[in-house]
C-alpha cells in the first residue's frame, strides 16, 4: 500500500552516491537533485546508498546533508534517509526530551508498528544511546501516562490472524465494567490494550460496540480534557484502524494556526512506505480534498517538493 514511487531502473548505488556527493559542490547546495534520488528510492536502497556512500567518500552522508540543509527540508531527508529502526528509535528519544517531550510520539511508535520492527527499534535504541528504551520512557513519564506507556514501547505483540472469541467476549465485558466505573487507568485495562494481538482487540471492540451499544471511544469521551483519556483513545486507535489516527494527525497539523510542520513530516516520512495510500483515501474521504492539495497549499519549495514526492504525487 505505500505510494512512493520508485523507478522501474534505478542507478546502482555508487551512481546515485557520486551525483549526492556532486549535489554537495560548488558555491550552491543542488537540493533538485538530492529529492530527484533520495525521495524516490526505499529503504533497502538508501541503506545501500549510505554504505556506499561511506566507503566512496569516508563521511556519513546524514552529516553531510545535516551541514547542507537546513529547516524543515533537513528534518524531512534526515528522518527519511534514516533507517527505519534508527528512525524510530531517534524520534522516541527526541519524545523523552525536556523540549520535545511527547506521549503521543511515544504511544504512535510503540502501537502502529509491527511487532518485530518496534522490537528493531528498542535494539537501535540502545546501540544509539547506550540505554533502554523503556528506562527512558520510565524515567520521563509519571502516573497514569507511565502506567500506559512502559509496557506499550515494551510490546511484543502477536501477530497473527487467530482470535479467540470467548476472550473477546470476556475481555470487553472487563473494559466496559472498568469503563462505567471510570477506572480508566486500571490495570486491566493496560493489561489488555498492551498485550493483546491487534486481531485480538479488534474482536473484543466489536464485541464491546455490539452487546453494549455504544463504540468504546464514544464511552472514553466522558472527560474531554482529561490529557489520559484523549492518549487512551488515541491509542485504541492507532491499534485498531491507524489511517484515521493519521489522517486526524494530519488535518489538525494542516488546518492549524502556523502549520504543525514536526507532526506533517514524521507521518509522511514514517507512513510513506506503509499506509500512506490508506491515510490518504482517508483524508479525501474526510476533507473532500486530496492531502496533496493541502500540503501544496501549506509547505513550499523544496520542503513541498520532497512532501509530494514522498507521498507519491508529482515529478519532484
Amino acid at each position: 500500500m505505500a505510494s512512493l514511487k520508485v523507478p522501474a531502473s534505478v542507478p546502482p548505488p555508487y551512481e546515485d552516491a557520486e551525483q549526492l556527493n556532486k549535489a554537495f559542490k560548488g558555491w550552491g547546495t543542488n537540493e533538485g537533485l538530492i529529492i530527484s534520488i533520495l525521495a524516490h528510492r526505499n529503504a533497502a536502497q538508501r541503506n545501500l546508498i549510505r554504505q556506499v556512500y561511506a566507503e566512496a567518500y569516508g563521511q556519513d552522508l546524514l552529516k553531510d546533508l545535516d551541514k547542507e540543509l537546513s529547516s524543515d527540508f533537513e528534518r524531512v531527508v534526515l528522518l527519511w534517509t534514516l533507517d527505519l529502526a534508527e528512525r524510530d528509535a531517534y524520534l522516541a528519544n527526541e519524545a523523552t526530551k525536556r523540549f520535545t517531550s511527547s506521549n503521543w510520539v511515544l504511544m504512535e511508535i510503540a502501537c502502529t508498528r509491527s511487532s518485530h520492527d518496534l522490537f528493531k527499534a528498542r535494539q537501535a535504541y540502545h546501540a544509539r544511546y547506550k540505554k533502554s528504551l523503556e528506562e527512558d520512557v520510565a524515567y520521563h513519564t509519571t502516573g497514569d501516562f507511565r502506567k500506559l506507556l512502559v509496557p506499550l514501547v515494551s510490546a511484543f505483540r502477536y501477530e497473527g490472524e487467530e482470535v479467540n472469541t470467548m476472550l473477546a467476549k470476556s475481555e470487553a465485558k472487563i473494559l466496559h465494567e472498568k469503563i462505567s466505573d471510570k477506572a480508566y487507568s486500571d490495570d486491566e485495562i493496560i493489561r489488555i490494550l498492551t498485550t493483546r494481538s491487534k486481531a485480538q482487540l479488534n474482536a473484543t471492540l466489536n464485541h464491546y460496540n455490539n452487546a453494549f451499544g455504544n463504540a468504546i471511544n464514544k464511552n472514553l469521551k466522558e472527560d474531554a480534557d482529561n490529557e489520559f483519556l484523549k492518549l487512551l483513545r488515541a491509542t485504541i486507535k492507532c491499534l485498531t484502524y491507524p489511517e484515521k489516527y493519521f489522517e486526524k494527525l494530519l488535518r489538525l497539523a494542516i488546518k492549524k494556526i502556523g502549520t504543525d510542520e514536526w507532526a506533517l513530516t514524521r507521518v509522511v516520512t514514517t507512513r510513506a512506505e506503509v499506509d500512506m495510500e490508506r491515510i490518504k483515501e482517508e483524508y479525501h474521504r474526510r476533507n473532500s480534498v486530496t492531502l496533496d492539495h493541502d500540503i501544496a497549499g501549506e509547505a513550499s519549495g523544496d520542503y513541498e517538493r520532497m512532501l509530494l514526492a514522498l507521498i507519491g504525487h508529482g515529478d519532484a
